[in-house]
């Protein structure tokens, strides 16, 4: 099931969303938008950021055990500019590092959809999803619940709406 922000219906983002991120697909495949970063553990507080135009998308994330992980953030926005979104996953599909925070923020735009996971599609292996009570996605962020997380994230997907210009 799909967290939403909570200003529209479930089944309307359950409909939207394959459609919004398939345009927003086409539209990073106009513009470099994919970028790779090592997810480090050892317990201290890292970042990463990617901007396009107005919009950012940033993580942050603490991690223990293991040794650094290859991940990618991809960012893109639609062809109308009404969306903004932000992927950022290990493409192996499981992360084997202990996170003990994370967050995910945009600047620019305000979130409408959200969802993290504890395992990424690979292989043949479908999306595991947080538990909803894991964490939790205001205006512009998601992040871990502290006491409810469960260390494990693999992926975070987000889909901001942008401010719309009035005439």
């Amino acid at each position: 099931m799909a967290a939403s922000s909570g200003r529209s219906g479930r089944g309307l983002w359950a409909a939207l969303v394959p459609a919004a991120l398939l345009c927003l697909a086409a539209r990073a495949a106009e513009e470099p938008s994919t970028a790779e970063f090592d997810v480090r553990p050892g317990g201290e507080v890292h970042s990463f950021s990617r901007s396009l135009g107005d919009y950012t998308c940033t993580f942050t994330y603490s991690a223990q055990g293991g040794t650094n992980e290859q991940w990618q953030m991809n960012i893109g926005v639609s062809e109308d500019n009404l969306l903004f979104s932000c992927s950022v996953w290990r493409p192996q599909g499981k992360s084997y590092l202990f996170f003990t925070q994370f967050k995910a923020e945009v600047k620019g735009a305000k979130i409408e959809y959200a969802m993290a996971y504890s395992q990424a599609a690979v292989g043949g292996q479908s999306d595991v999803p947080l538990k909803q009570e894991e964490f939790e996605i205001t205006e512009t962020t998601v992040s871990h619940r502290e006491g409810k997380f469960r260390f494990e994230l693999s992926k975070l997907m987000i889909v901001a709406k942008t401010p719309r210009d009035e005439l």
